[in-house]
């Protein structure tokens, strides 16, 4: 109760830099020069056959 998994925090936090990867990359390839308002929404589990699913959304700017 209350503990801390050090394997399901390295869960979330690869699914997290992943999306965050993938949607910066995405605001590049349309000439973004950052991304503001970034949410990140984190979906089902990490037990052993179930899945999870991180999602993040924001705005691409340009700058200038």
């Amino acid at each position: 109760i209350g503990g801390r998994s050090g394997s399901y925090e390295e869960v979330f936090r690869e699914g997290r830099e992943t999306a965050l990867r993938e949607m910066e990359e995405d605001a590049r390839r349309m000439g973004a020069d950052a991304i503001v308002g970034v949410s990140i929404v984190y979906e089902g589990g990490v037990s052993q056959g179930t899945m999870m699913m991180v999602a993040c959304s924001g705005t691409a700017v340009r700058l200038g």
